[in-house]
């Protein structure tokens, strides 16, 4: 195990890379005072690539101590291993078939090259269908530099494969947070190379440019976010006069919410529970905290193959929403001791408290579906008379004094990315939505744009859609110039006023 936390290097034996894994997580004492503490929430959250070949704990060094070259002699990476770069490959191409907007938009703007001159740094989950998106922007006339959000969920080969072509990446499966911090840097301090554009998840990157590097912050020409916890800390720099650069709110536009959260959760949902736990779904009862898009997905998909489904809700709007659809609307209290799986999706914390646990049957299943692991609280289960009992990867079996098990997934974590992989049809639409912003905010004139938070506009939201359509031979209807005359629109759209709630 390397740690660069300036303690000794230790050698620890395992049976397997699992334990092994779960060890690095929390390290010594030592260690973790000296972790930096200002890390996100989200970019420690256990996230595993399920379609990764390689786990970052089967070999000894740190990326950080190997000199590595690729056949092209550039050594401007760190990467675990990059001998990886074929299967890597592999996994693009795989990728790629499902992601034919991004290929699309590829295609159209090759010629053009809108990106001509952007330098732009991104800081994502680096899985294959990251790398499509990656490789779209360079192709577009980008240049990049890229690094994880996550400490967790990169795939090694992957990043192995982008090293290859020339991007240079810096992320392996399993950093310490001090790794995390440094890769952030190795990507914005480079001699000869400035940022002009930043592409981010969680708002890690960001917050680093700005503490770190105030004048390059100044000169970049915008940036790009696309999560709940990075569009916050955006709003929280703007409402403080702090966001000197213009910013697009990815999270909010409605190709991400509908399709990343409510279409994507219906189908995840059940695999996740299904890996970990081989359950039968019919008849269970289940009860869901939270009926936003997320609920909403997971609520679909629970109902249809049979389970009873109740809802815990704050907001009379979507409360209302739920009864509507046929699910009671109940609170956690009242049905904890019935319950047969309880799944988070609410944003908040403590949503699921140890007095709840206690009260919870034998064998009821625990998980979370929401953006970070604070909703079950799962610190309060780490304490003397309860037992741990790992039983397969990401599934723990807390054991109370009178033999009580409940099954934790994840440890609280977003139970999909965990324990499952998200379609890659619906990462194609975030994807091309992320490569349409950056190119609206590149491109834009000088005043278009003024240092505030933007969402994107809804031309941009319809073209996503419209890219998307030929996959299911969608043919879509066009307007009379009598019908678009009558209903004051353009034939062309936008079809929607921007107040509109699809």
């Amino acid at each position: 195990m390397a740690h660069k936390h300036g303690f000794g290097r230790e050698r620890i034996q395992f049976a397997n890379a699992e334990d092994k894994q779960e060890f690095t997580k929390y390290p010594t004492k030592a260690g973790r005072r000296s972790l930096s503490r200002s890390i996100s929430q989200s970019s420690t959250d256990s996230y595993s690539s399920a379609a990764s070949y390689t786990d970052s704990s089967d070999d000894e060094t740190s990326p950080r101590d190997k000199a590595q070259v690729n056949t092209h002699g550039s050594s401007d990476f760190c990467v675990k291993n990059i001998k990886q770069a074929e299967f890597g490959r592999r996994e693009i191409e795989i990728a790629e078939q499902d992601m034919s907007a991004l290929i699309s938009l590829r295609k159209r703007a090759q010629g053009e090259k809108p990106l001509a001159g952007a330098k732009i740094v991104g800081c994502t989950h680096i899985t294959a269908q990251t790398a499509v998106l990656i490789e779209t922007l360079v192709a577009l006339g980008a240049q990049c530099r890229w690094t994880a959000c996550n400490i967790y969920s990169t795939q090694n080969e992957v990043a192995a494969a982008l090293a290859e072509t020339g991007v240079p990446v810096f992320a392996w499966k399993g950093e310490s947070e001090d790794d995390f911090w440094w890769c952030i840097d190795r990507c914005v301090n480079t001699e000869g190379w400035q940022a002009n554009m930043i592409l981010d998840d969680g708002g890690d990157l960001t917050h680093w440019v700005y503490k770190k590097y105030p004048s390059v912050f100044k000169k970049v020409r915008g940036i790009v976010e696309e999560s709940v916890t990075g569009v916050h800390r955006l709003y929280q720099l703007s409402k403080a006069g702090k966001l000197c650069v213009p910013a697009m709110n990815v999270n909010d536009s409605v190709t991400k919410q509908k399709f990343d959260n409510l279409y994507c959760c219906r189908e995840s949902i059940l695999d996740g529970l299904k890996r970990t736990t081989d359950i039968m779904f019919g008849g269970k009862q289940v009860v869901v905290c939270g009926y936003g898009e997320v609920g909403k997905g997971c609520c679909t998909a629970l109902k249809a193959l049979g389970a009873i489904v109740c809802i815990t809700e704050i907001d009379p709007i979507c409360a209302l929403q739920a009864c509507m659809d046929g699910f009671r609307v109940v609170k956690l209290s009242e049905v904890i001791r019935q319950m047969d799986v309880v799944i988070t999706c609410t944003g908040n914390k403590n949503v699921v408290t140890r007095e709840q646990l206690d009260r919870m049957k034998n064998g009821c299943i625990v998980c979370n579906m929401g953006h970070s692991n604070t909703e079950i609280d799962v610190a309060s289960l780490r304490s003397p008379e309860l037992t741990w009992e790992r039983v397969r990867s990401q599934v723990d079996h807390i054991i109370w004094p009178d033999g009580k098990r409940v099954v934790l997934l994840a440890e609280g974590r977003l139970l999909n990315l965990s324990c499952s992989t998200v379609p890659t049809f619906v990462l194609s639409i975030t994807a091309t939505t992320q490569a349409l912003a950056l190119i609206e905010l590149f491109n834009a004139p000088e005043g278009r744009y003024k240092q505030d938070v933007y969402l994107l506009p809804k031309k941009m939201d319809e073209y996503v859609a419209s890219l998307h359509l030929p996959n299911f031979d969608a043919h879509l209807t066009e307007l009379s110039d009598e019908q678009a005359k009558y209903m004051g629109l353009n034939k062309n759209g936008p079809f929607k006023p921007n107040y509109y709630r699809y």
